[in-house]
This record gives C-alpha cells, structure tokens and sequence, in this order.
C-alpha cells in the first residue's frame, strides 16, 4: 500500500489516504458522523439494533462492537480454526469477537508502540506482524514467542506458506523466510523492487505486490521472479486471486499526485496478460473474491462503499451497499473462509459485522472454543451419596498431623507378587520326568505363545513400578505414580544418526541462558558450575584469571564461563574443565572422580559428593588465585583482582575464626583459622516432642560451634575432657553453608521443623492455633484459606515444606559476639546498624539431592540470576529465580527454591550473598589471552626437529585482523567407546556416544603472500589411555602424543586453545569442512557469523552432506585424504572451496546458476555412489620427482673417491678401532645433509601445462650447467616456487627414512618406485593449493 497523502490529522497511523478522499471529520458539517464522548463509552454505548432482519443471500449489518474507542483499527481477521474474530489497532493492542454476536474473547497489548500490521491465526495460536517484531501468542494472551527483526526493517505483509513455513515482507529489498518451529530465519530472498505489501498465493505462484503499482509472480520453491504486472502507476491498494484470474485496485499519478483508479485491473494468468478492465462506480480500495456460486468480488471504498461484481462482467450500480460506520473511513476488510460474513473496520476502533445470514458461521468446521471457567471457590457443589461415581475428593479435608487411614504402614503390608497360574492337570499327568526336567506333550488346549489379556492386566498391576524397561523407549513411558516432578528429573540426551543434530535442546530450554551437557564424566558437579557463574564476583575473576600452569581449574573455569556468556540458549560442555578436574591429585584422594560405572548404577551419595567437591572448588581456585600474578602469569596477562597475600575468593568467602579449646585444669589454647564454608550441625533429636528451632538459631550453632571431646593437654601432659569453641571475628561477603543431610536423622530434623514453620504461617496468615489433633471446621478452614485482612498471601502449597528463609541478618558485637536472625527480602538495615559489623544476606542459590530410584538420583540447582546477567542476555533488569537441571532450565517461584520435601528433594548446599555485593568488588572483565599466544613456541617433543616443522608462526606484522580467513582441521582420537544396545525391534540406539578427545589442530593462513600456509600445526599431548587413535581417518599413530617419542609439534591443549581463543576474540571468519562437530569437541564456542563451513555451501536442503574428498575432486580436480587424512591437506583444500564458491556465487547469493553447479555435482555423486574414482595410473607425482631428480644431480656432482670413516671410535683391547671407510656418495650423512637444504633448489622451478592433455608439471627454468631452456608457457612466480617449496618440505620430513632408503643403493626406476609404489606420495604428499595437486 502506498502511504504518501496521508491525512494529516491521522499522520500518526499507517493506512493510505489519499488527498482526494479526506473526509470531513468535524461531526457538526456531517450529520451522518456520531460524536463519542472524548472519555471513552461502554461497550453497550453504540446504538445496535437488538433484532435484526436479515434476507437470506444478501449481505446485511449484523453486529457492531467497538474494540479502543477512538483508535482506528489496523488489521482484521477472521479465525481459520473457531468462530472468532481477531482485530488489531494502531495502538498495538489486539482484541477478539467470539461468534455473530461478538462477545468479547481476550483483548491483550501485543506491542507497547507499533501498529499492528497483519494477523494470521495458527492452530494453538495467533500470529501478529508489527513493524520490527514478529508475536505468536495464545488466544488468551500468553506468549508463545517473540521473535525481534533489526530495526531497520518496516515489515507490512506475512503469508503461511505452508504449517510451519512463513513468509515476512516490507519496505525493504528482501523477503524473510522464518521456520516457526525454531523460530529461527532460515532464507532471506533478495527483490529486485522493494516495498512489498501485500502477499498472496496460488498453486502456482506467491503474488506480490509493491508500493510503485506493480505485482510480481514468484516462484514457489525458488522465489525468483517469473512474471510481472505493472498495473498502476501511482502506487497499488490491494489486489486479490482465484482461479486463473487476478484483480488490482490502486491509484494512478496525475496532476502531481495520486488519484484512485475507477478500473480494476484483471489479468488472465493462462496467457499471462491482462484483459478488459473492470469499471466500478466506486472509489475501490479494497478487494477480495467471495467465489460462493460465481465468482464474485467484493469492492470496497474507504469510504463505507461497497459493491459487489463479476470480474468479466459489468457493474450494476443497484449492488451498491454502504456500510454505516461510526468513524468516517474504512481501514481494514477481510472474509470468513465460509464467505457468509465480511468484517469492516473503521478509524473510531469498531468493528462491524455483515453476514448473508442471522445463523452465520466463520468457517465450514470449526473446533470448539476454551472459556475461563467461572470461579467455583465460594460454593461447594452439592455431593449426591447415591451415585457410586461421585469424587469423595470434592470435600475439603482438614491439614492434621495425625496419620491417616489411607496412610498405611509399611510394616503392615507386604507385596504380593502375582502367583503363577496353574499348570494343566492334562499336562501333569502325561508328564514323564528325566532328571528334575519333565516333558509332555502339548494338549493344545491354550493359543501357542499367546497369554489371556487379563493376566496381562494383573501383571501390570503388581510389576509396573518394579520393572526397569529394556530400552530407551521403554524408559520414557510414565509409569501411573511418579513422585519425582518431572522437571526435576535425570534429563537425558537422546541420540540418533545424525549425533546430537536432530536432538531438540530448546524443548528443554527456551530461555538465553545455557545448559550444561551431562553425559561427560564426573559431570554430576554441572549444578555448582553454574552457582558459581552466577556470583558476579567470581565469574568476573576467573576471566580475568590466566597463568602457565596446564592444568588450572581456575583458567578452565574462565574459558568455560566465556562460553556461558556468548551462548543463546545453547548447551555448552564443561569437557575441558572436567579433563583438568581429573588431573588434580586431591580430587583423586578426597574420591571426587567417579568411575563409569559408579556413575550409571547411583550407588554414590550425590548429596555428601557435591559437598565435598564444594569444599574442594572453593580451595582450590582460593590457592590458584592467591598465587603470585608476576612470575606465573601466561606471557604477560595480569589479573585486576586481588593482592598476591589474598584473592578474591578468600575475600568473598573467607572467615577468620577463633578456636578455643579449655581444659578441665583451666589451662586455655587459641588458635586462628580460617574457613571457606559452614557445615550445618544439628541438635540432639532424641527429645520428645521435637523443639521448634528456626533456621537462624542452627546457623549461629553450626558457626558458633560448643562441643566437648578428648585433646591433648600440654599442662595436664594427657589426654583430658576438653570443651572447645569457636567464634568469627569477620563476616564473610558469600555464606556459603553445607547442609550435610546425610541420614534419615537430619532429613526427619527438616521435615519437622518445615512443619512447625508451616503452622506459624497459617497462624499468622489467618489466626489460627493449629496443634497436633486439633480439628478444624469447614468453616474455619475456609477462612483460613481467604484471610480478611486484604493483603495478599502466597498458596497453602508455597507455605508448605519451607524451613530456610530468604534472607537473612547477621550482627557481629563488638565483643565479637555474634547475633543472627531470619529476615525478610524487603526489609532493609536500620539506620541505627552499623553497615560494617551488620551484614544482610540474601538467598542467591539452593543445591538438592533428588532422590530417584529409577533413574539412579540427580543434583540440581535453584539460582536466583542477577540483573547484569538479564542485561546482556534478554536486554532487561530484573530477577528471576530459575531451576538448572544440566541442559533443562526453566523459570520457577521464589517459594520452590526453598521447598525441600524430604521423600526426594533433599537440600545439600545454601549460597548466601550480602546485599548489594557487586557495588564492593571490581566486575570489569579484560581479556587475559594476548596476541604473544600466537608466536613460537617450544616443543613438549625432544625428538622434534625445526628443519622439518610443518607450519611457519605468524610473525608480528602477520597478526589476524577481524574478517581475515583462516582455514581450520582438527583430528581426533577416541577415549572412551561408545555405549549402545539393540532394541527389540533390531534399531541400535545409542545410550552414550564415544568420548573424543582433540589430537591435532591445524590453522592456514586464508591470505597474503603466504596463503595456504598454516601457521598453526599442533600435535595435543593427552595423559589420558586412548583406546582408538583412529589412524585411518585422523592420520595420529600411536606415539605422535607420547612427549617421550613423538617427532611432532606437541603442545598442550591449553596452549592451543588459547591461540583458537585468541582468533576468535579478534574476529577471523574460520573456513573449513565440518566446523560444528569440530568446534564441539575443542569445546570452543564461536559465533555464527565467524563460521564458514563448506559442507553447507555446498549443499541443497534436505539433501545429504557431501564428503570434503568428493568436493575436491568434483570442483578442484583435486584427490586428497588418500589413505589417512591430514589437517594440513583438509584445511588448504576447505579454504580453495570457500574460493571457488565465491567464483560461482557471486556475492555470496545463491543465483540459479549456482543451482544448476549445485544439482550437476548431486547427479554426478549419485552416479558414482558419492566414491572418488581411482586416479590414471600413468599420473606421476611432479614434487616428489622433482625433489629425487634434485637429490639424484647432487649426489652425482660428489667425488667418487671422497670417504667418509663409518663405525665406533672406541679403542678395542688390542689397541685397535671398529672404524671403516666408505664412498661419502649415498651416505647416511650425506644423505641426511642434503634432505636440510635440497628444498631450496625448488626456487628454481617453474610451474608448465601441457596444450594437449592439460596436465600440469613442474619444470626447471635455470639449467645446472647455465644453458638457455625452453620457456615457453611456463609460469614462474612467487605462489609457485612458495608452494612446490613447501610440498617438498613436507615430502622430505614425513618420508625421510623411505628416501634414504631407496637412495642408499643405486637403482633404476628410483623415482617410479619411491614416488608410486612404496609411499604413495601422489595421493598424501600434495598439500599445496594448486589444481594439479
């Protein structure tokens, strides 16, 4: 639609006007115009007739109800799947109509500034289009997604193009395709004439339609442009399709302006022209097809005109109807998909309904509609003894103490296992015994391998809940009881054969925070990992925090918390951490590392692990950070926290602590610690009844701790009766409290004081004494349940279950006494308290123990996430507490944090954070990981030698830019196998997927002088057993990783992941074939926009991957991955594809073109069954030939007669020497001389192609003996002699013992041999990016 002419007193609202058509609004010079109270009126306000007659098949007012007094509506729908009407106004709030009568549904605000531009009704909800932002919501309101567009964008039309497909138009040159099950863009369709409006579609064509006046007909699968209409040369209004036949509406450029066309432009979409125009006696803005009998249309003014024709007739001024609206023009216009109803509104917010019939219906089937059910809180239904089917659950019961009939005792009942029915009389006594076995024949008397249903029946009764299903389908049935909610259950990932591709995490998450994944060893510490990323403090430390040591937990805990914060929503893997975990010796010996099997069979105590390893994490990372910065520190970064006597964490978390031990002769020992965290002790539970403690008074008695036991007395010189004591002298910033439930003691100690805390909460909530065997009336316990004092009161069930407050206040005296109490989250410091000695603490974390038999048990965590946190991840300022069970995260209340039902949540670990902490600590992060990682760097090999280093460093004016390319391979090796078993019905299904672990990484230089040379080619030193070194397609063999043998550049995984760290900080564009599983298990977290990854370019959707060495060979001519793959090849030969895309693609768009590339690459794989076809056995390998006839000319220039002494030049007892002379020619020495240096006469070789065949091979173009050579079609140049240098390099190291060998002796056909034969270097050796290789 065109949007030029507007009113200007509607200026702020976005429908077309045109100069022409400005109505008079002021209600005295128009008598037809009703005035409304500027206040707003009522719904009832508009005078509608209650009775209305209707003549069938004629279209007449029906209904008219009024949506925002006094803001015009903006789009209108009729609901495909209930009989309701949707409206939506320039104020951004949406309304709808349930039926003819239209009742008011749901009216809710979609956005708090834009117009509503188009509504499009789903099956579970509603989609609404304003200018940047895209709204699925439900019929009632709730939110099902938001998705924001950039702002730039000023969309105006969507269309489904099929349930899950979604087209979104607008202003700009390019066409949004979106997937509404991902909510993700999955196309952006590039026009060659923006401003697209208005969207149809047909079985043959989308129909498009622009704001210059013309409709374009696109294709359905490619959406290139096939047709074009210019139907009018001012700007189009609407246009509308059926059949073959396709009319516009619009405006025409005259006299300076736009004028409304009185001709409807019809085109026949058979020939593709356009026949007689239509002529109407109305100005048409609107237009749609109402095909009931004929193939009518329906012409609308804005104005109220209506008119109804056919598209190849002529108009009849007597089917001219005006539509009485309260404002003066028309803005939106739609048809219910039974064509009975057509629905106008207007620019006072109202709706009006026309329909042919009194009885009308919206659509042919429609479902029927959810109503909010009415409040059934103050009455009881009337309970009917006689019937049978009555629940008895309609009765409010009274909360008691007492056990309950229903509460059966265990002890008094015991299971009882269905008993094995009889065996046929008819079959004992046929029966003959041999041994203890007995055979008879079969009476036939039952089916054979069948069983009655209703054993089947009494089966399930008594085996259900003891049973452990077989499969993982079995596992994912739900059992008829489950006590364990489902949220807080063992997530687990389901793998199929694509890996993790197909697995929908978002199911799990649809928050921006990330999960952790589970299936890593010793991963069950996932829950604290992420307590501690959401302490500001430490998050902010740890990133901050890098030094040389290769196993840090606190780096590790950095690098992790880095992808924390760059993901989405995505899940991340803490393997790198959880690898430098299992190095640490005092994880070992405090039995942190659990085995496989110790993990999958739950015999562990999660609850006494996870405190343990909390302790342990705390220590830790305070001895990491306390260490000197100066000679520790990773090549210059420093830390911005902390001194080198203490770190952040002693700060944080530490407490000075004063022991006291007193003997009985009165002689008194002080001594001073330190603690990082409180243990919880309780009372003695042998009182009867149990005494009612709050949380306060056990945290004073765990932190003030008495007790008496038997020490040593200097004074007495014996062991002696002792009392000692201990008392803080400072309060720590973060209290961090271990509960240690470990029995069923502390576990009954929780549950009774919960519900004495529960008691006093009702009390208080409507005062009442709720006492053991007191009983309650109805009447009272209604009025428990909706107390009188007006202030709004949490649920019966949030009361439930809670002991722990959320806040507490600790006084420290200056007799260093110490005084705690529970406090209220809101409540704040008197101004009589001394901030510095009085601390208020909130709940910042609860880590449970579920308690699950099935499953083996879990740990979870509830953690309330901070606003900087909200801030950079969903750009709002709030707090939220959220469960994080690994992968699965999802918001709860603040009650269900602290909510501990001892038969399977049990609580193990309490964060308390002093309020507002942040203020008192330095968060800004600076990056530790400097461009000095990139440099050379030592071996960890001792045999590696430097002449035979693959790769050259880069050097300080090589540094990456953001946008440079750099080609990327990884191989892997295998730790641990994967775990799968066969299903019933012969499908494998994979229950843990092989344990990878990175073995080399290999980075190429992607331009400059030195393209295609990598400048990063590190071997990973492992310390742990590999069971698979997956030679055939990693090209490791066993003894690359092994410091003590290996002739590689070995380095630690530390090192190299800090030079990947430091390339993606910067922004270089990582080229390469398979990057995501590659990424995945480096377990680095790279940002879409920085990923090339060549499987996707070069693939159609839906259609399988294609294969780095097909790809090669298809579009480079080039045969690689010959017998083992090699990083270096991979890489050089993924950043000549991303080249050659570009040569087909031009700008990186997808023409058809390019397609064509794309389904001749298809034909030509599923022609060769996607196998590279052998090469030509005449080729020859040109660098490993030119590198023997290099070494073959030296050794013939060596003088035959010169020697060389060969032997040991030890003295034997006879005074004489194992010492020989052999010819210098072919010697090991001479040999191993020449391999160093041979590599440089490659500067003096040419590059030549033969016309006739189009090989290509290399050619000397300096003679040895300085005659002239024949240099015609030889190309000499830098790129060249740089390559065939390297290729030879790579040839002489990786082959040397094989060319020394074969040198030693003279023979013939040595190069035939060497170069074809023994070590197959045509198809490995040819690493340079050239076509021929």
């Amino acid at each position: 639609m065109n949007f030029e002419g507007l009113n200007p007193s509607l200026a702020e609202f976005a429908p077309p006007l045109h100069p022409a058509l400005e109505p008079v609004l002021d209600p005295h010079l128009n008598p037809n115009l009703v005035e409304l109270d500027p206040e707003g009126v009522s719904l009832e306000g508009l005078p509608v007739p209650e009775s209305v007659h209707l003549m069938e098949g004629m279209y007449s007012e029906l209904h008219t109800a009024v949506s925002e007094v006094g803001v015009p509506v903006a789009a209108s729908h009729f609901d495909l799947h209930e009989e309701m009407l949707w409206v939506g106004n320039h104020g951004g709030h949406a309304t709808s109509f349930f039926g003819p009568t239209l009742e008011r549904y749901s009216s809710f605000q979609v956005n708090s500034s834009d117009d509503i531009r188009q509504i499009q009704s789903l099956e579970n909800g509603v989609l609404f289009l304003t200018k940047t932002n895209l709204k699925y919501m439900s019929r009632g309101g709730l939110i099902i997604f938001d998705y924001l567009m950039d702002e730039s964008e000023d969309m105006h039309s969507l269309l489904l193009t099929d349930n899950n497909t979604l087209l979104v138009a607008g202003l700009q040159n390019h066409v949004l395709e979106m997937d509404l099950n991902t909510v993700q863009e999955t196309q952006k369709y590039t026009v060659e004439v923006p401003g697209i409006t208005i969207m149809r579609q047909s079985n043959r064509f989308f129909f498009c339609g622009h704001t210059s006046g013309k409709v374009s007909l696109r294709d359905l699968r490619t959406f290139t442009a096939e047709h074009e209409f210019d139907a009018h040369s001012g700007s189009l209004s609407d246009f509308d399709v059926h059949g073959n036949l396709l009319v516009t509406c619009g405006f025409s450029s005259r006299m300076n302006g736009l004028a409304c066309d009185r001709f409807l432009k019809v085109y026949d979409l058979r020939m593709m022209r356009a026949t007689t125009p239509l002529q109407v006696h109305i100005d048409p803005f609107f237009l749609r097809f109402i095909p009931t009998y004929t193939s009518r249309l329906a012409i609308i003014s804005q104005t109220g005109q209506c008119q109804f024709c056919e598209p190849t007739g002529l108009a009849n001024p007597a089917d001219i109807f005006h539509v009485n609206t309260v404002g003066p023009l028309i803005m939106t216009f739609d048809v219910s998909a039974s064509k009975q109803a057509l629905a106008f509104g207007d620019s006072e917010g109202c709706v009006h309904l026309w329909a042919d019939s009194p009885e009308v219906t919206f659509n042919a089937y429609s479902r029927e509609t959810d109503f909010a059910l009415p409040c059934m809180v103050d009455t009881l239904p009337h309970l009917d003894w006689n019937q049978d089917l009555v629940p008895l659950s309609l009765i409010p019961v009274p909360l008691t103490s007492d056990a309950l009939l229903s509460d059966w005792p265990a002890a008094n009942s015991a299971p009882a296992p269905r008993r094995a029915p009889p065996v046929d009389p008819e079959i004992l006594r046929t029966m003959k015994k041999v041994g203890f076995i007995g055979y008879a024949p079969n009476p036939r008397t039952k089916l054979r391998n069948q069983i009655p249903y209703r054993l089947k029946e009494m089966d399930n009764e008594f085996d259900n809940f003891s049973q452990v299903p077989e499969s993982p389908i079995g596992r994912e049935e739900e059992p008829h009881l489950y006590r364990v909610a489902k949220k807080y259950r063992k997530v687990t990932i389901k793998y199929s054969k694509l890996g993790l591709e197909d697995f929908d995490f978002k199911h799990y998450n649809k928050t921006l925070f990330a999960g952790l994944e589970p299936h890593i060893p010793n991963a069950y510490c996932n829950c604290m990992i992420q307590v501690l990323y959401f302490l500001e403090p430490v998050r902010c430390l740890v990133q901050n925090h890098l030094c040389q040591k290769e196993f840090c937990l606190g780096c590790e805990l950095g690098l992790l918390f880095h992808m924390l914060d760059l993901s989405r929503g995505d899940p991340c893997q803490g393997s790198n951490f959880l690898r430098a975990f299992r190095t640490i010796p005092e994880a070992s010996a405090l039995g942190l590392i659990l085995a496989d099997s110790d993990e999958a069979t739950g015999k562990v105590n999660l609850g006494r692990l996870i405190q343990s390893w909390n302790r342990f994490i705390l220590t830790q990372l305070h001895q990491e950070t306390q260490e000197q910065e100066g000679p520790q520190a990773y090549r210059g970064a420093g830390s911005s926290f902390g001194s080198s006597g203490d770190s952040v964490i002693g700060q944080l978390f530490s407490c000075e602590m004063e022991n006291c031990s007193m003997c009985r002769c009165g002689k008194e020992t002080v001594r001073v610690s330190s603690t990082l965290l409180f243990t919880l002790s309780y009372p003695d539970s042998t009182e009867k009844p149990a005494k009612d403690y709050e949380f306060a008074q056990i945290l004073k008695r765990s932190i003030c701790l008495e007790q008496n036991t038997q020490a040593w007395c200097e004074n007495c010189e014996k062991y002696q009766p002792t009392v000692q004591t201990r008392n803080i002298r400072c309060l720590p910033d973060v209290l961090v409290i271990n509960c240690e439930v470990n029995s069923s003691k502390e576990a009954d100690f929780w549950k009774t004081q919960a519900e004495y805390s529960f008691q006093k909460a009702m009390m208080k909530r409507g005062g009442f004494d709720i006492t053991k065997g007191k009983e309650i009336s109805l009447g009272d316990w209604k009025d428990l349940g909706s107390p009188d004092t007006g202030h709004s009161y949490p649920s019966v069930e949030e009361l439930k279950n809670i002991w722990i407050p959320h806040a507490i206040k600790m006084r420290l005296t200056k007799s260093k006494e110490l005084d705690v109490s529970n406090w209220s989250e809101t409540e704040e410091l008197s101004p009589t308290d001394d901030p510095e000695s009085v601390y208020i603490y909130d709940l910042m974390a609860t880590v449970v123990h579920i308690l699950d038999s099935r499953t083996g048990g879990s740990l979870v965590g509830h953690i309330k996430v901070g606003e900087t946190y909200h801030q950079r991840k969903e750009g709002v300022t709030h707090q939220q507490w959220y469960l994080f069970n690994d992968f699965l995260i999802e918001p709860v209340d603040k009650c269900e944090a602290v909510q501990f039902d001892m038969s399977w949540k049990v609580p193990a670990i309490l964060y308390y954070a002093r309020r507002n902490l942040n203020a008192k600590y330095n968060l800004v992060i600076k990056n530790p990981i400097e461009a000095s990682v990139l440099l050379a760097e030592a071996s960890l090999a001792r045999k590696q030698r430097k002449c035979h280093a693959t790769f050259i460093p880069l050097m300080l004016n090589e540094m990456p830019q953001a946008g440079d390319l750099v080609g990327l391979d990884a191989e892997f090796v295998t730790l641990n196998e994967e775990e799968a078993e066969l299903r019933s019905d012969g499908t494998k299904s994979t229950i843990k997927p092989s344990q990878m672990s990175v073995a080399r990484i290999t980075c190429v230089r992607g331009q400059g002088p030195n393209e295609g040379v990598p400048f990063i080619d590190d071997y990973i030193s492992t310390q742990e057993q590999v069971v698979d070194y997956l030679t055939q397609y990693s090209g490791i063999k066993p003894g690359d990783l092994d410091a003590k043998i290996s002739s590689k550049h070995l380095t630690t995984l530390k090192s190299t992941y800090l030079k990947l760290r430091f390339l993606i900080d910067v922004g270089v564009k990582f080229v390469g074939h398979g990057l995501q599983k590659d990424f995945r298990v480096i377990n680095l977290m790279v940002p879409k926009d920085q990923v090339i990854d060549t499987v996707y370019l070069f693939h159609i959707p839906r259609k399988r991957m294609i294969s780095l060495r097909f790809l090669a060979w298809y579009f480079l001519d080039l045969k690689i991955q010959g017998e083992t793959h090699d990083s270096i090849e991979d890489a050089r030969t993924a950043l000549q594809l991303y080249r050659k895309y570009l040569e087909l693609s031009p700008q990186g768009g997808e023409p058809e073109e390019f397609r064509k590339v794309l389904k001749g690459l298809y034909e030509k794989g599923r022609k060769l069954d996607w196998k590279v076809p052998e090469p030509d056995s005449q080729s020859s390998p040109k660098p490993c030939r030119a590198l023997v006839d290099e070494l073959e000319w030296e050794i013939s220039q060596v003088d035959p007669r010169k020697t060389i002494q060969m032997g040991s030049f030890r003295i034997n007892p006879d005074g004489s020497q194992s010492v020989v002379e052999v010819p210098y020619a072919r010697s090991e020495a001479h040999l191993t001389e020449l391999l160093e240096r041979v590599c440089e006469k490659m500067k003096e070789y040419g590059e030549k192609v033969d016309p006739a065949t189009h090989r290509k091979s290399y050619v000397r173009v300096l003679s040895h003996d300085g005659t002239k050579m024949d240099l015609s079609g030889v190309k000499f140049d830098g790129d060249v002699t740089s390559s065939l240098k390297f290729a030879c390099e790579s040839i002489a190291e990786e082959y040397e013992d094989e060319l020394i060998e074969f040198l030693s002796h003279e023979a013939e056909n040595v190069k035939d041999r060497l170069c074809s034969k023994r070590t197959d270097l045509c198809d490995h050796a040819l690493h340079i990016p050239h076509d021929e290789l």
